[in-house]
């Protein structure tokens, strides 16, 4: 994590997203950017949570652990999304983690700034609550049907999601073959049938497999199997 001492780019995404409203003048004096390398956790669940964060560029996965350690992939966002508002209002730790997948910048501010200049501030609580209402509601959503998806549909928006970041046309990630492991948990399946449905997937022409990595050839088809992506 890098704080970036840029207000005129501060200014320019407060307009961009139309952030000028929902923070009075003390709360922006205290607002600060900050930017994330791809592959950066930005907060990891169970640790102490001390800033809200605003995601103004770049595209973020969201995961959750279980206490043996499997992980389980929630969503990817890209702008406008917030971080730190459930654990603010609660007063609790992390809930999940959040991973950079393209580089990522945040408009951040400490929690003590939020409590001192906006617990009575109504435009900046009636922002957090809609967000807050629109997780829990989406949340909801992705437990009781998500993974109700074949593994190839699962797979095939993961894939989507960490090869493509429709703001940056120069960024084509692609998946490492070294994290096959972590994909399989996180879409929750085992190793031995994602490696099935990557064959299968190879065989009809939509990824390429190396011994490196895993790359998308067939966007639009790949697209049309993920059901427009179920992760985003």
């Amino acid at each position: 994590m890098k704080k970036l001492d840029n207000r005129e780019q501060l200014n320019y995404y407060l307009k961009e997203y139309q952030l000028e409203s929902i923070f009075n003048k003390s709360l922006i004096e205290h607002l600060s950017l900050y930017s994330f390398d791809q592959g950066e956790d930005i907060c990891s669940q169970g640790d102490s949570s001390q800033y809200l964060y605003i995601l103004v560029k770049g595209k973020i996965k969201i995961f959750t652990s279980s206490s043996e350690g499997r992980k389980l992939i929630l969503s990817f966002k890209t702008p406008l999304y917030l971080i730190g508002d459930i654990e603010y209002v609660q007063d609790v730790d992390i809930i999940n983690t959040v991973e950079a997948v393209s580089p990522v910048v945040m408009i951040g501010i400490h929690y003590q700034w939020l409590k001192k200049y906006g617990s009575e501030y109504t435009p900046l609580l009636r922002f957090l609550l809609d967000t807050i209402t629109r997780k829990f509601h989406i949340k909801s959503n992705f437990l009781s049907f998500n993974l109700l998806y074949p593994v190839e549909v699962r797979l095939a928006s993961y894939l989507l999601s960490i090869s493509f970041y429709d703001s940056d046309a120069q960024y084509d990630g692609g998946l490492s073959t070294n994290r096959l492991g972590d994909v399989a948990d996180l879409i929750g399946t085992s190793y031995r049938h994602l490696n099935r449905v990557i064959q299968q997937l190879c065989a009809e022409g939509l990824i390429e497999r190396t011994k490196e990595s895993i790359i998308v050839t067939n966007r639009e088809a790949l697209s049309t199997l993920a059901n427009h992506n179920i992760y985003e």
